[in-house]
This record gives structure tokens, C-alpha cells and sequence, in this order.
């Protein structure tokens, strides 16, 4: 399969959903931007202007919605700001995008800053409440559509809002059987958390939510990446990192070990446990450094390191309290839970007919770039995994079918999407990509041969970029059956993830700025449709609460538009048609018409919808005991789809009922192929 890429390795082509920038509130009191992010603030500019696929300019509306943006990643539910504030910072709605070309990014830091201050005292005030005793008889509501109220006028105002929010706090812990000490000292402890979350903010955050919400306002998936947010994407990429193997979580401003990753340096090690309290760390040379009530994601980055150095961790125990101190030697960890993954289901005890149906969970389109491009023969790769599990079905036995789970994969690499439908086709045009100047460039599977056995290929509304590609290319070559949500997420946008430097190109001796995930392309299907705001249509649907959420491209602010553009030279094939199409839709929808699971679902979706209507919440304790008690058998059900979710393809209703389509697929081949003889 050739691919020729219009990027380079280090300007990788990637399309997702997920954007990885600080959404969540930072704080500490910060002086004043340096010279390099200056340098960094002019140099984004720059190349929004040079390589977005709009070759947008960033001006006076930018600046606006840039200014809108800034305050919404900070303060989405106007708890903090008084509306004094917003006025003032009104006042550069349109100079900060001359600010931004100078290089001036002084605003982000007076907005910041002010933010911090209204943040100690909102916590302040909080604490003060939590040793109130509330009247939790008394019927009044507390809004939760925040997009109907604006900012608090006055302290007063805002004092009532955190009165009912901290009433609201008290009231869920009490509706869990907390004792009113107990109720006080969460709550006490929750606002601790959010005020030292706040002042372990370090300078790069602020700068990317900054510049985050500048590129925003071009499009919802171009990014500004701090050079640790940039890491993260190589390491997700990849699917391995150079560290300890233990998985830590931060509570109560403690580091607790959480789970010991397998075939790791701990786990071999085995001295470091679950629940130990990682107190410290230290390099090779070097003295300890206090971890305590230190952020999580800088603790991260002092514990890995080099594969092959040594780091050295103090450790009280959880079992006795007591300080030990080990030293480990980092090594690679590979994050084998987000890998492809497959199994073979014999369908007898499950639908109760026979059949052997290979299920193949891929959680998104992973590429090590830098290994490929070194030539590693083992770079992990997702169409390389999908093809070790597809030739392993067939060494273990011959499955009937193969379910190709698709459900919250939100993308990744354009090559692996191609690389994985060439797996599935036998040579052809796989995606069509228009860059900037309407020229429009067809990638191909150019490699002979393919998997031929049926295929249904599963989606959600979370499935995106490189999961409609694979999907929209199987639905039309008719090689396939796609099942799931009405449509996938509808992202129909290529980014490339470009080093923030004063030639694109320069990847030698040069600052490290972060980098630009940018779009600069635009994606359609074989056939000619984009898959932007429309995504892929299911053949069978079956009932999904995500259909019903606002959830999708476009529900995104400033989404590009879908259109369409000439079909691509390609052969269909005879896997698929119309009455096959209606056959299956027909069988499913008698099936769960008289399945109680299903019938639970659409209940659910009823009281769904009727919550997410809803604009408040009762404060009244009666009231929402009764409402929590409709809504607890839900969420039982959700904890037991969480404590599944290790397994390849658990049993549910949902996916039981996938099962029985893949059989009636295959049924129906047999029987067409019957016909024909």
C-alpha cells in the first residue's frame, strides 16, 4: 500500500477528534510572558496564515473570538468573573490580534491573573458555606444551562450562585449517605483540590489555552501544542513511553500509585505496590525533589526519562506508612491496552446459533512515525496489528465473519485509515484529499490482495476522521456492512502537526516552541461526499443515547461546511446491495423490537432527553432522591460497562445483537451464492 504524503515525518498528517489542548483550569500568579513565547505567539500567526487550509488572516474577528474563547476555557459556568471583569477585558476585543503579530501576549496574563485572584476568593467563600448547615427542605433550583445566565453583576449575585452550588455539592453527598462531618470534609477537600490545581499552573498552559483559543476561531481542530502537550501526542501515537510502568493518580494533593503496568521496569522490580505514596523523586545525580501537592503531569515528566537511566522514588508504603526509597531503571513501556485487539466469539451460547465471528477492537489509527521512518521492523503500527490478528483468525480456523469495532475511535493517522481498508480491498482509491487551490490528490491501495471474508464494520457518533474513512470507503466499494449510530461524528478535516518554528522545515538546532496542529486539508469519500458535519451513514442502526446528545461536527463552532467534489476512478464490488441492506434492517429491527434491553435503551433515551431539556436542577432533597433513584439502575449499568471495558467484546444486548447481524450477512451470502449454483 503507497502512500505518498504530502508532509514529512516530523509534519505528521493526522486526523482525530480529540484535541489535545488544556481545557481544564490552571492558576498561579504569573508575571509576564517570556521572550520565547513572544517569539512563539508571532511565529503560530504566521503559519495560520501560510498553511491553513483557509490561509485566514488573523484579525479583528479573530481577535474577537479569541477573546470570547480565552474567557469560556477559564470560566465556562461565570462562577469566577464578575461581569466588571468581562467589561474590562471588552476593551481589547479588537487589538489583540495586532497584540498576537507583535508578539505581545501580555492579555493572557491579565485575564489569568485575574482569574487566580477570583478563584482564591470564590474557594474562600466556598469553605465558609461548607460549614453552614443547609435547608435542604426548602424548594429551589439551581440553573445548569449556563448559556441562559450571563455574569454575575455584582458579589451578591455571585455569593447566591455559589450558595446553591455548594448546597448542591452537600446536597448529592448527603444523597449518598455521608454524614454531615463527612459531607463538609469532601466538600472542604474538593475546593482544595481546584485551588492547588490552579497554583501549579506553569507558564506553557497558559500560553496554549491562549493560543488554542486563537486557532479556534478558524476551525474546532487546529491546536497550539506546548512542547509536554506534544510529547503526550507522540507518545499516543506511538503507543509507548520511556518510564517506570506504574500508573499514578493525584488525590488529596498525594501521588497514589493506581495500577503497575505489565512487563514493566516496577513490575519486574516488584517492590513498588498499589495505593504506595510516591512522596518524592530523584535523578541519578541529584538531590530528591518534594512531590508533594505538586501537579500531576509534572510529576509524570520527573519520573520518566531515558530508557535505561535511573530514577529514584521515595515511597511510603501503603500497608504501614513506612518511607522506603527504590531505584528504578526506566525502560520502554508499551501501552498495549490502547492496541489493536481481537478475538474469535463462538456465537452458540451467546445468540444461540452457530457461527465463528472474529471481533476486532481498534481504538484508534496509531503510527510510529520515528520508528518507521528509522526502519524498526517492530514500530507499532495499527494496520500492522490488524493484519497479525486478521492472519491469526485464519491460522486458528477460519472465522465466518469479521466485526471491525470502530465505536469511539476518534482517528489518528491518514496512512494507517488507507493502509487498514487496503486490507480489506483488492487495489483502488481509498480517500480523496482537495488541498489549498482546489487540487485534489486520490491515495490508493496499491497492494494485491485482500482479507475477503464478510465484514461489518461498527460506529458511533464519537467514530471520526480516520474511522469514516475506512467506513465510507467499505460502504462504497459495497465490500461491507456498517452498523451502529445514524451517522459517525461527520469530521471531515486533515491536520498536520507542524513544529512551531521559523522554517517549517527545521527540525536541527532549533528552539523547542511546542507545535501547530493545523488543517490544511479537506477529506472525501471515494464516491465524491465529504464526510465534514454529514459523516457516514449506518446501513442498520440500532438505538444508541449518543444519537440524541449534542455530539458531532456539527455541533462544533466554526466547522467547515460539507460539499462535494467528482467520485473517484473505482471498481465496487458485489458484497452488498439494496435487498441484502433491507434484509438485514428488517431482521435487526424485529430483534429488538422484542428484546428488553433495547426497550430499556429507548426508555432511557426518553428520560434523557427529558433531563437534557431541562434547564435546572432541584435543590429540594426529596425531589432529587426521587430522580436519583430513576436514575440509579442507569447507572449501575454504566458502572458495569466500565468494569467490562478490558474485554475485546463484552457481552450486552448491543453487541450480542452486532453478532446476530454478522449472521444473517453471512446466511444470506450463503444463500445468494446457493442461488446462483
Amino acid at each position: 500500500m503507497k502512500l505518498n504524503c504530502p508532509s514529512r515525518a516530523a509534519c505528521t498528517m493526522v486526523l482525530g477528534t480529540v484535541l489535545l489542548v488544556a481545557t481544564t483550569i490552571f492558576a498561579q500568579q504569573l508575571a509576564s510572558p517570556s521572550v520565547d513565547d513572544s517569539a512563539t505567539a508571532r511565529l503560530v500567526c504566521n503559519m495560520i496564515s501560510r498553511y491553513h487550509i483557509g490561509h485566514g488572516k488573523v484579525n479583528d474577528e479573530v481577535s474577537s473570538q479569541l477573546l470570547d474563547g480565552f474567557i469560556e476555557s477559564l470560566d465556562p459556568q461565570k462562577l469566577y468573573f464578575h461581569k466588571s471583569d468581562i467589561d474590562s477585558f471588552g476593551k481589547n476585543r479588537k487589538d489583540l490580534d495586532d497584540q498576537l503579530l507583535e508578539g505581545n501576549i501580555d492579555f493572557a496574563y491579565t485575564v489569568f491573573n485575574k482569574f487566580v485572584k477570583r478563584v482564591d476568593e470564590r474557594v474562600e467563600y466556598a469553605h465558609d458555606l461548607a460549614d453552614l448547615s443547609p435547608d435542604f427542605t426548602i424548594d429551589e433550583e439551581m440553573v445548569t444551562d449556563y448559556d441562559t445566565v450571563g455574569f454575575a453583576a455584582d458579589v451578591d449575585e455571585l455569593n447566591e450562585r455559589w450558595r446553591k452550588r455548594v448546597k448542591y455539592d452537600m446536597l448529592t453527598l448527603k444523597l449518598d449517605d455521608k454524614d454531615i462531618d463527612e459531607t463538609r470534609d469532601r466538600v472542604h477537600k474538593r475546593y482544595n483540590t481546584v485551588l492547588r490545581s490552579i497554583h501549579s499552573t506553569e507558564s506553557p498552559e497558559v500560553l496554549e489555552m491562549y493560543l488554542s483559543a486563537m486557532t479556534h476561531s478558524f476551525d474546532p481542530h487546529s491546536s497550539y501544542l506546548s512542547p509536554q502537550s506534544m510529547e503526550e501526542f507522540r507518545i499516543m501515537m506511538k503507543l509507548s513511553l520511556d518510564g517506570i510502568g506504574a500508573a499514578l493518580r493525584s488525590e488529596d494533593g498525594q501521588t497514589i500509585v493506581v495500577s503497575i503496568v505489565k512487563g514493566g521496569a516496577a513490575e519486574k522490580d516488584g517492590r513498588l505496590g498499589v495505593g504506595d505514596k510516591i512522596t518524592a523523586v530523584a535523578q541519578e545525580v541529584g538531590d530528591f525533589v518534594d512531590i508533594v501537592e505538586m501537579k500531576l503531569s509534572k510529576v509524570v515528566r520527573l519520573i520518566r526519562g531515558k530508557r535505561g537511566s535511573k530514577v529514584r522514588l521515595q515511597v511510603a508504603k501503603a500497608e504501614s506508612g513506612e518511607t522506603v526509597t527504590y531505584d528504578l531503571i526506566r525502560q520502554k513501556i508499551e501501552l498495549k491496552e490502547s492496541a489493536v485487539k481481537g478475538e474469535v466469539i463462538e456465537t452458540t451460547d451467546r445468540t444461540g446459533r452457530k457461527g465463528r465471528i472474529g471481533v476486532i477492537n481498534v481504538p484508534s489509527f496509531y503510527r510510529d512515525f520515528a520508528g518507521a521512518e528509522q526502519g524498526l521492523e517492530d514500530f507499532k503500527s495499527t494496520s500492522r496489528d490488524l493484519q497479525k490478528v486478521l492472519v491469526d483468525f485464519r491460522r486458528d480456523g477460519n472465522v465466518d465473519a469479521i466485526v471491525l469495532d470502530l465505536r469511539y475511535n476518534g482517528g489518528g493517522a491518514l496512512s494507517e485509515a488507507i493502509e487498514a481498508t487496503g486490507l480489506f480491498i483488492d487495489q483502488g482509491p481509498v480517500v480523496q484529499v482537495k488541498e489549498p487551490g482546489s487540487k485534489v490528490r486520490v491515495y490508493s491501495d496499491d497492494i494485491e490482495g485482500a482479507f475477503n471474508e464478510p465484514l461489518i464494520v461498527v460506529c458511533n457518533r464519537m467514530s471520526a476522521s480516520a474511522s469514516e474513512i475506512l467506513a465510507g470507503a467499505i460502504k462504497d466499494y459495497r465490500r461491507g456492512i456498517v452498523v451502529g449510530d445514524i451517522t459517525t461524528h461527520g469530521k471531515g478535516t486533515v491536520q498536520n502537526v507542524m513544529p512551531v518554528s521559523p522554517q517549517m522545515f527545521q527540525f536541527f538546532n532549533r528552539k523547542d516552541r511546542g507545535a501547530l496542529k493545523l488543517t490544511i486539508n479537506q477529506f472525501y469519500r471515494v464516491n465524491g461526499d465529504s464526510t465534514q458535519t454529514a459523516g457516514v451513514k449506518s446501513d442498520v442502526v440500532l438505538p444508541s443515547i449518543l444519537d440524541h446528545m449534542d455530539i458531532g461536527e456539527s455541533s462544533l463552532d466554526n466547522a467547515l461546511e460539507f460539499d462535494q467534489i467528482a467520485a473517484a476512478d473505482f471498481d465496487a464490488v458485489a458484497y452488498v446491495n439494496a435487498d441484502l441492506v433491507k434484509h438485514l434492517q428488517s431482521a435487526s429491527s424485529d430483534r429488538v423490537s422484542q428484546a428488553a434491553d433495547f426497550q430499556k435503551v429507548k426508555t432511557n433515551i426518553s428520560e434523557y432527553m427529558e433531563r437534557k431539556n431541562r434547564k435546572t436542577v432541584t435543590l429540594n432533597e426529596e425531589k432529587l432522591r426521587e430522580e436519583r433513584k430513576k436514575d440509579k439502575e442507569d447507572t449501575d449499568d454504566e458502572e458495569k460497562e466500565d468494569e467490562e471495558e478490558a474485554e475485546v467484546f463484552p457481552v450486552s444486548a448491543y453487541n450480542d445483537e452486532l453478532l446476530n447481524i454478522a449472521l444473517d450477512y453471512v446466511e444470506h451470502l450463503r444463500s445468494a451464492k446457493t442461488a446462483q449454483r
